[in-house]
């Protein structure tokens, strides 16, 4: 579809997670950053993180109700059914907004919006966040025009004619960010900072085990700071260790990765990018409950580049944590290479590759009518 004015209007769709979310409004950020008149028309499930989120971000937003497949012969019947409908909704509301570009930035969502919006004739994009794609992606694959990923394992999956390995816009966001303050959060300027975080909810399995581990940093020269998860914050109430500061979640989770020396976390996709894009070393405990076993796949990219530590869940105790975060922490040329493996796998750019490629497919890449 070409451009007839200088506005460029744009549908986008993500959901289930913040994994698709926050780079699908990393992406939004982007265009409305270059595109000051730019429309947007987001389509998301009524029921997950989405329906909450974007809304509070000003960007009109259209719930469509959809289950995604399981192992449950009736839930899929259910799912199904659901899926039927929503492509009716879907195809009248294309219509209506008429969009210069849809995109899809993962979960299940994403499917009949794309598949509809390459039926009736609109140019398509979708991103992918992890090594191993999701089963949206890979069922979108013919009807999209252009394919950007996140990593360079993912590039295997898709045709090469149409695909690009951009990074993921979550990157330029932690590029953005400034570094914080140490002493906002109780801490010493001069000591090593090591950041633990299982994603913005938290994992019951590992945060049982850290119950049993914080009182031992007590005797360590560094400080530590746990992000617990809401849900799971009540539980370390009675653990008061000096250098450990505990606390249920971080709003300005990008800006203390910016003064951290060292993060034990998960390996979902926008953590990736996040670290990557500023170096950050790292302890990757991926989720095993993850479709594909996806976060895995993310770690070992980092990994093998030496970028990274592995530790599994099923070896996250006491000995096996605090053994690995010393073997970084005490040997300066190690922490240093990781810093700068990290750093040669990021995609600080991520967000004007985006752009660009969005721009591209329009057919007005300098964002003037043709």
């Amino acid at each position: 579809m070409i451009l007839t004015g200088d506005e460029m209007k744009v549908m986008i769709s993500a959901g289930g997670t913040g994994g698709h979310i926050y780079p699908a409004i990393s992406i939004i950020n982007k265009i409305k950053e270059n595109d000051k008149t730019a429309e947007f028309l987001y389509i998301g499930t009524t029921d997950r993180m989405e329906h909450e989120i974007i809304p509070k971000q000003n960007i009109p937003y259209v719930g469509i109700e959809m289950k995604g497949l399981s192992k449950n012969i009736f839930k899929d019947i259910k799912s199904c059914y659901l899926l039927s409908k929503s492509l009716i909704k879907i195809k009248k509301v294309i219509k209506e907004f008429n969009p210069d570009i849809v995109i899809g930035v993962g979960g299940y969502v994403t499917f009949p919006v794309i598949y509809m919006a390459k039926k009736l004739g609109y140019k398509t994009f979708i991103h992918e966040q992890n090594s191993i794609p999701g089963k949206s992606n890979k069922l979108l694959i013919k009807y999209t025009d252009k394919i950007a990923v996140s990593l360079p394992g993912s590039l295997e999956y898709f045709p090469k004619e149409k695909t690009i390995y951009t990074g993921n816009p979550r990157s330029s966001e932690a590029i953005k960010a400034l570094p914080i303050k140490k002493y906002e959060l109780g801490l010493t300027e001069n000591k090593q900072l090591v950041l633990i975080v299982m994603g913005s909810l938290g994992s019951m399995t590992i945060n049982k085990e850290l119950e049993k581990i914080a009182l031992k940093f007590k005797d360590k020269d560094y400080e530590v700071i746990i992000v617990t998860g809401k849900d799971y914050f009540d539980k370390f109430q009675d653990i008061k260790v000096k250098n450990v500061r505990i606390v249920p979640f971080l709003n300005n989770m990008l800006n203390v990765l910016k003064v951290c020396d060292l993060i034990v976390t998960r390996a979902g996709a926008s953590t990736i990018a996040e670290i990557t894009a500023i170096g950050l070393p790292s302890i990757l405990v991926p989720s095993p409950y993850v479709a594909n076993n996806h976060q895995l796949y993310n770690a070992m990219e980092l990994v093998n580049n030496k970028a990274s530590v592995l530790l599994e869940e099923k070896d996250f105790n006491a000995n096996n944590l605090l053994t690995k975060i010393d073997e970084v922490l005490n040997n300066k040329k190690m922490l240093q290479e990781m810093h700068k493996n990290a750093l040669k796998l990021g995609k600080p750019n991520s967000s004007d590759l985006i752009y660009k490629s969005i721009k591209e497919l329009v057919g007005n890449e300098d964002g003037k009518s043709n």
